[in-house]
């Protein structure tokens, strides 16, 4: 969420940069500054009525002390009247202060100036390139043909007990998926990551706070009997648990990492481009969080971009990274970096990874501080990437890796696996 101050002081700014979303911002930030101007006024309205009510409570118990009781009877009934006047200006408070929040919530995070203008996904700048597309045997297979074909996920399973979009993972097929797990988990913590088991459900704070609600409500399961949404990556607890902290600036960088299934209502397509592990409802990732001190988050994203190149080169997987487009950037980054993996057997890319920086657009929603050494308290920038989602790598392991005799498995994860071959 936007600072109201940075609004007024750089609207026009702000408008500029917005602009490269494809939005104009011009209406939103004007009515903002008007209603926070409503709710400071109507906030000085109500202090001037309760310090008047307070005065003349004082100078009614000291009519009574001097017996001076008529006097003291008609400041009680203006008393009365000012606690009427100030319950309605209460109210009016309440009001706007509630219309500046929906205000601020409508309004995305400002790109930052390495983003480049642009309306969707052909707009990006790939910015890095790395690792050569093998060369498949003739009559190579898509990823879910591989998997019926050696019985390692079997898609129809899952939609009989669950829906499309949900597989099950069996024999050589799930070992992987642990070991690519447990080898993601080992690079973060081996990277000055903690590692944290945390919930795979979150009440509707923690969703406001990340930034998924209110605009991702409809990507989210509820289980609306006990109102809490079923997290869509780790981020959303992991960052969460320094919702409302005022951590000492000698305590940051502080780095976290986590595993959980994820779980994503996204609209129904149909098409090679989303058949088999390309879109889940429920999937696996590895998650990367860091809060920083607002100095030094510009080169901790470049940092995290880094850790997970590493891990890709380690699975001696193709792919490319991209500077993502104003019209294709989150709601609440600032500037992120997606990873795509090529699949060779599908001849496209595929999305693996995205990391973050929101700035302080998430820390204000979280209301998550630091004292810095001048002894101020200021808002935290938090970042986010993953490292990984499973459901693409996988894929391209499968697919990469697949020869006449099996699929191999790339060398790094082999003592996590216990084999070297699927077949």
């Amino acid at each position: 969420m936007l600072q109201v101050t940075e609004i007024r002081e750089h609207k026009d700014k702000m408008i500029a940069a917005l602009a490269k979303r494809g939005i104009d911002a011009t209406q939103v930030l004007e009515d903002v500054i008007k209603t926070d101007e409503l709710r400071r006024s109507t906030q000085a309205k109500l202090d001037e009525t309760l310090a008047q009510s307070n005065t003349f409570s004082k100078e009614i118990g000291i009519l009574f002390k001097k017996g001076e009781t008529q006097k003291a009877g008609l400041l009680k009934e203006k008393t009365i009247q000012l606690k009427e006047a100030s319950k309605v200006v209460s109210e009016q408070l309440t009001e706007a202060s509630e219309k500046l929040q929906q205000l601020l919530f409508t309004i995305p995070n400002i790109p930052n100036e390495l983003v480049p203008a642009g309306n969707d996904e052909t707009n990006n700048e790939e910015v890095f390139h790395e690792g050569e597309i093998p060369v498949l045997a003739e009559g190579s297979l898509p990823h879910w043909e591989l998997a019926k074909k050696y019985d390692i996920i079997n898609f129809e399973l899952g939609v009989k007990i669950t829906g499309a979009g949900f597989p099950v993972y069996k024999g050589k097929g799930a070992r992987l998926q642990r070991a690519l797990i447990a080898y993601f988990l080992d690079k973060n913590t081996e990277a000055g990551y903690t590692e944290y088991q945390v919930p795979h459900l979150v009440n509707e704070a923690s969703a406001l706070g990340t930034g998924q609600l209110p605009d991702k409500e409809g990507q989210m399961y509820h289980a609306t009997e006990d109102d809490l949404y079923l997290i869509p990556t780790a981020e959303v607890p992991i960052t969460n648990m320094f919702r409302g902290d005022l951590v000492n600036s000698n305590n940051l960088p502080i780095l976290c990492t986590g595993y959980t299934p994820c779980f994503r209502r996204e609209a129904g397509s149909y098409g090679a481009h989303v058949r088999g592990l390309n879109r889940l409802h429920q999937f696996d990732k590895v998650e990367i969080v860091r809060i920083e001190h607002p100095e030094k988050s510009a080169d901790a994203l470049d940092g995290m971009v880094e850790h997970v190149k590493d891990i890709l080169r380690e699975l001696k997987l193709p792919y490319r990274v991209l500077r993502l487009c104003g019209g294709d950037l989150g709601f609440t980054a600032t500037l992120t970096y997606d990873f795509e993996v090529f699949s060779t057997a599908q001849d496209r890319w595929l999305e693996i990874s995205s990391v973050s920086n929101f700035e302080t657009f998430q820390a204000n929603r979280l209301k998550l501080r630091f004292k810095d050494t001048d002894g101020k308290n200021k808002l935290a920038h938090t970042l986010n990437g993953s490292s990984l989602a499973l459901p693409r790598v996988l894929a391209g392991i499968l697919e990469n890796y697949q020869t006449p005799d099996g699929i191999k498995i790339p060398k790094v994860l082999i003592p996590y696996c216990g084999f070297d071959l699927i077949k």
